[in-house]
């Protein structure tokens, strides 16, 4: 799609008119008039507005004309699994689980590529095609040709070296050691629970990154951990994940 229709679609989706719209980015309703006629495109800084208020990327908004690939782990982008710089914008280089909230989640490419091979196994492509691939790719990508400059001295790695030796330390029962936690966000937290009468509350946002793990048992008994700077809490469930059982929610 040209810049224009994005922007004309976009504007229509979210209900605005065109002069709600300039009164949002602090333009005149002609100049919105003229972008979606095609004889403009917005400035940088407003596309960087209309980035924010849509959520979505300017890439999109500029009719996607790049493929977007996570500069860290390699894979696709689209805007729903973007990461987020501190003050909330999306960053178009990095996927949510490499790079949260201004943070980069990953400085042992080693542990990433573990993280990364069971989503790409299957179909005639081996877990050992997979990390050679892996091992092969990830160093041309920049957040590891920069990763002195990138990288955080080791405080991220510190952090969840530290919540994993005090989930380990809470001795809960029938759980097996957490060896390693990993950026999980949205969907990828899907824990709600039952409530009276059939309802279901979900206990976390969307919105948020969160470290955690899943461990199976050889009973086929699952516990789900997850953890940030503020709580630590482990739940357990069957196959499928329904109706996970909470354990324990602990204030840090």
């Amino acid at each position: 799609m040209d810049t224009r229709d994005v922007l004309l679609e976009l504007r229509t989706k979210n209900g605005l008119s065109q002069d709600e719209l300039a009164g949002k980015l602090f333009v005149t309703r002609q100049a919105v008039s003229r972008w979606e006629n095609g004889e403009t495109v917005p400035s940088v800084e407003t596309l960087k507005l209309l980035s924010g208020l849509y959520n979505v990327s300017i890439n999109t908004l500029l009719g996607a004309p790049r493929q977007l690939f996570c500069q860290c782990c390699g894979m696709p982008l689209d805007d729903a699994i973007l990461g987020r710089n501190r003050d909330g914008s999306l960053n178009e280089d990095y996927c949510q689980w490499c790079y949260a909230d201004g943070t980069y989640t990953y400085s042992d490419m080693d542990e990433l590529i573990e993280v990364c091979i069971p989503n790409m196994t299957g179909e005639g492509f081996t877990a050992e095609q997979a990390r050679a691939y892996l091992k092969e790719e990830l160093p041309k990508l920049d957040y590891w040709k920069r990763f002195d400059e990138l990288g955080d001295g080791g405080q991220f790695e510190a952090l969840k070296k530290t919540l994993i030796d005090e989930i380990n330390a809470l001795g809960i029962e029938g759980m097996p050691k957490l060896d390693a936690l990993n950026a999980l966000v949205g969907s990828y937290v899907n824990l709600e629970y039952p409530l009276p009468g059939g309802q279901r509350a979900k206990f976390l946002n969307d919105g948020t990154t969160y470290l955690g793990n899943q461990l199976e048992t050889e009973a086929g008994r699952c516990f789900g951990v997850l953890a940030n700077m503020d709580f630590i809490l482990v739940c357990t469930y069957g196959e499928g994940g329904a109706d996970p059982e909470l354990i324990l929610y602990k204030k840090r």
